[in-house]
């Protein structure tokens, strides 16, 4: 049997050889279609482990309680977006004071989004994110120090010109590679003395990322007031186990602190660092979909292709099946070599394409600065996948050249 099975091989190889670029052609169809499916799956996938990476830094055990908006709007007489009063900073420093639970707290706010940093001659754009916290919101929001030092508490209180700033900002404003540490840079109309440089986040990061500055809290509140100034709350438990105990907790506290009746629903949100993450890959996962769902129907114009290739192939060696059954080849044997011929196709195309869409995918990861990844579930997938276009096909063909009368074949021209 084994034996019978190489043979089948051989011969399809043989076919292959004598009808090459029908062959390449059908090939080529097939490896663009596994290209497609696994390099955007690669690529997910990596999306998906840089996401993680990005939130996971933030670590497990936090979670923020920030200022609650609702904006749907439900038909034409619905009613209008409900709008939830801001968390005001004697709320915020009322919370810190009151909250009992084993965790450190900071309170920071979004002092603007559209800063102007400025150092000597050289400018940044308006997109700066310029953040008024406290001393402890690097450890509650995952940034560390990569030179320099953190705020003190001093700082805080004395309402110190001081700043920390990310890479980016580094980057646009020395220029000439000057040691940022102790310069003065105008962000807005204050001038402030860099305290410390913060640690690549990466471009994936929204929320601050690498065009971050950093000022202290009361700084921001004298220098960027506006009356819809919020205010948010920063929690970083002692251990992951404790987080939910703590969220209830910090729930609790805060209901009674913003006066919200038992009746109401909360008027602010509580959200674990991970879960913007979570989202995230949930719609990565509709992309996911898309991503196989074009690759397979690739796969499907592929098998036309192969199926059309198969039934030529049929046609042009009806002599040679003739010779073979005349010889003692059975209607299976026939069968089984036109299968594994199709198969063989598409096998070939897929480790063609596998390759690619591998190759294609890793260079997404690399620009994302995530290790060399190799899909084995979606290699797999494309395996068996290959196999079920190869055999549906080959099918028809085979069936077809198992069928042929052997007399009638052999008299064919």
């Amino acid at each position: 049997m084994n034996w019978l099975l190489l043979e089948n091989i051989k011969i399809s190889l043989a076919a292959i050889r004598s009808q090459l670029l029908r062959t390449i052609l059908t090939i080529l169809i097939i490896a663009i279609g596994l290209t497609a499916l696994v390099g955007i799956l690669t690529a997910i996938d990596a999306i998906k482990s840089s996401i993680n990476s990005n939130f996971t830094t933030m670590g497990a055990n936090t979670f923020t309680i920030r200022n609650r908006e609702m904006t749907i709007r439900i038909g034409k007489r619905g009613k209008g977006p409900k709008k939830f009063r801001p968390i005001t900073y004697t709320e915020a420093t009322t919370f810190a004071k009151d909250y009992k639970f084993p965790a450190v707290t900071s309170i920071s706010t979004m002092a603007t989004m559209t800063g102007t940093v400025k150092y000597k001659s050289n400018k940044s754009n308006p997109n700066a994110q310029v953040f008024g916290a406290d001393e402890n919101y690097l450890a509650a929001s995952g940034f560390e120090l990569e030179s320099g030092r953190n705020f003190s508490a001093m700082d805080i209180e004395n309402n110190s010109h001081a700043v920390l700033i990310g890479k980016d900002i580094v980057s646009t404003l020395f220029t000439a590679k000057e040691n940022p540490l102790d310069q003065t840079i105008s962000i807005g109309g204050g001038k402030y003395t860099v305290i410390g440089v913060l640690k690549s986040k990466g471009a994936s990061m929204s929320f601050g990322g690498d065009k971050i500055c950093i000022i202290p809290l009361n700084n921001a509140r004298q220098y960027f007031s506006r009356s819809d100034m919020s205010f948010t709350i920063s929690v970083l438990t002692n251990h992951n186990e404790q987080l939910e105990m703590a969220i209830s907790e910090a729930e609790g506290t805060f209901r009674r602190i913003r006066n919200v009746p038992l009746s109401e629903d909360d008027n602010f949100e509580i959200s674990k660092s991970d879960s913007l993450a979570n989202i995230l890959i949930d719609n990565l996962k509709k992309v996911t979909i898309g991503a196989t769902a074009i690759g397979i129907i690739t796969l499907f114009g592929a098998a036309i292709g192969l199926m059309n290739i198969m039934l030529v192939s049929v046609s042009e060696r009806t002599r040679e099946i003739g010779t073979r059954k005349a010889i003692g080849a059975t209607q299976q044997t026939i069968k089984t070599q036109f299968l594994i011929e199709s198969i063989v196709i598409c096998q070939l195309g897929g480790l063609l394409g596998i390759t690619l869409g591998i190759i294609i995918g890793n260079l997404i990861s690399l620009a994302l600065g995530i290790g060399f990844i190799i899909p084995w579930m979606w290699i797999i997938s494309g395996i068996i996948l290959c196999i079920a276009v190869g055999l549906i096909s080959g099918i028809y063909p085979a069936i077809k050249a198992s069928r042929l009368d052997p007399i009638e074949a052999l008299r064919v021209e």
